[in-house]
């Protein structure tokens, strides 16, 4: 005998029960399953840096079937908005998007990484001076690397494997023309092809005050300064937390700064790191100095005419290195690589403000895994440069946007400049940028010919420590100790 369905109830649920089941297999699709919640990720204007948050958001949000909400700031804003939010408990954002120097005065409202992302493949592929470096502020891993940053020399392959001038080089200063292992050899090179009337310039170096100047300055300074035989003692003195950078040490690395103006185009004074690259790319230029970028656009067709030409080195370093305890040169037998990782790159926190913890974590994660972070490298306009071994290790990811010559030089580069044994850190101190403000209004008048180059760092010196004291000189000295790797 067929039974029918009379009640309204029963057949309700009937009609319900495929809905139900779809349901059902949807969450099943979702894993971790973040069904409802919605993190937010405050980041810089795009597209550098967002447009990598907003690929891999959505791949995050088909894998866990959660929403990502991409809030963008102009750089000028983010730190305040983020401290500001924290300090105040209004802020909605469960993932900041931050560079290293401010990890000391964010640490406090940040929490800790989840020990499961602590090992692993995941954790493993991660480039060591990041991981055990950059990431961690007080024994605790407070953030993750999604873009790893340095600087370094770009050099044209046409130019320096060109027969006739690798001769008249030799001839002129008597050694034979290569990618430069010192400074001096750089300003060399630099006076080699600095040829105006031919529209080619010898190098391209940023030294506009607010347009990353004092990186510049710094990578010019970590070779002369960063001493093996002290560690921590480039920037101030580990002990006492006095400034250094009014030695012989600094001294030699801004009278090198300043020189290399002569090598520059016109109007190198009012040049950003964004312009250095295009007069590299389209050129101009016969070498630069700068981040990973200006590789990745020497080599697009779209905006380059050196494309095949794209050669990348280590930053020339020195023999000899200025011993602050001693106040004497120590002189090696030969020169001392002292790459110097200028901003260090962009790094994701979770405060612990956070609404959901574990799915921002778990977002931070898909960022930077192995499968997102390797399509973010190759992507142009992401700003993304590599941060882990594997990004190293697989050049058959960069030959869609290098020619097999320009990725090993570019990759070799950058692997080199992280395993070097003296390779320098960036300063890493609460009240970062008030400390860079007065280097770059002192710079900048010795770079205008104002002051002279030793009064200049004098007053950077005398106002760096008056800061310090303002700041509170034990607390800093112990976060300077934190951020240098000392006990």
């Amino acid at each position: 005998m067929r039974k029918t369905v009379n009640s309204p109830l029963a057949a309700a649920i009937l009609l319900a029960l495929p809905a139900l089941a779809m349901t059902t297999y949807a969450n099943a699709a979702c894993e971790p399953d973040f069904s409802g919640v919605t993190v937010t990720v405050g980041s810089q204007n795009g597209p550098f840096i967002a447009s990598a948050l907003r690929a891999a958001g959505d791949a995050w949000e088909k894998q866990t079937c959660g929403n990502v909400k991409i809030v963008e700031f102009p750089f000028g804003e983010l730190y305040p908005k983020f401290m500001t939010g924290m300090q105040t408990g209004s802020s909605e954002i469960d993932v900041l998007s931050y560079i290293p120097a401010w990890l000391p005065d964010f640490n406090s409202f940040l929490s800790e990484m989840p020990v499961s992302m602590q090992s692993g493949d995941y954790w493993n592929d991660l480039h060591p001076v990041y991981r055990e470096r950059l990431m961690v502020w007080d024994g605790k891993v407070k953030s993750a690397t999604m873009d790893g940053d340095m600087h370094m020399l770009n050099y044209r392959a046409d130019l320096f494997d060109d027969p006739e001038e690798k001769a008249a080089f030799k001839k002129k200063y008597g050694y034979p023309l290569a990618a430069p292992i010192t400074w001096d050899q750089y300003y060399d090179i630099a006076e080699f092809f600095h040829r105006p009337d031919e529209g080619l310039y010898g190098t391209a170096e940023a030294y506009k005050r607010g347009g990353q100047q004092f990186w510049y300055f710094f990578s010019h300074a970590a070779s002369y300064t960063n001493d093996p035989k002290n560690p921590g003692s480039m920037f101030f003195n580990p002990e006492t937390m006095d400034a250094q950078i009014n030695n012989a040490g600094w001294l030699k690395a801004l009278q090198d700064y300043k020189r290399g103006l002569q090598f520059n185009p016109p109007g190198a004074l009012n040049h950003g790191s964004g312009d250095v690259r295009p007069l590299y790319a389209g050129g101009k230029v016969a070498m630069n100095i700068d981040w990973a970028d200006s590789g990745v656009l020497g080599a697009n067709p779209k905006e380059s005419s050196i494309v095949g030409n794209v050669r990348t080195a280590m930053l020339p370093g020195s023999a000899k290195i200025w011993n602050a305890r001693t106040s004497t040169w120590e002189t090696y037998d030969k020169p001392v690589a002292s790459p110097f990782l200028a901003f260090g790159g962009w790094q994701l926190a979770v405060p612990e403000s956070a609404a959901n913890k574990a799915a921002a974590w778990d977002f931070v994660k898909t960022v930077t895994s192995k499968e997102q972070s390797s399509k973010a490298i190759v992507t142009a306009n992401t700003g993304v440069n590599p941060y882990r071994l594997s990004h190293y290790e697989n050049i058959d990811n960069w030959l869609a946007i290098f020619s097999k010559p320009e990725a090993e030089s570019y990759l070799a580069a950058q692997r080199a400049s992280l395993d070097a044994p003296n390779v320098a850190l960036d300063l890493r101190l609460p009240g970062f940028f008030s400390y860079t403000e007065i280097l770059e209004i002192e710079l900048s008048r010795a770079l205008a010919g104002e002051i002279s180059e030793q009064e200049a760092l004098d007053n950077i010196a005398k106002q760096w420590n008056e800061l310090t004291d303002d700041f509170g000189r034990e607390n800093q000295l112990k976060a300077y100790r934190a951020s240098m790797g000392l006990k």
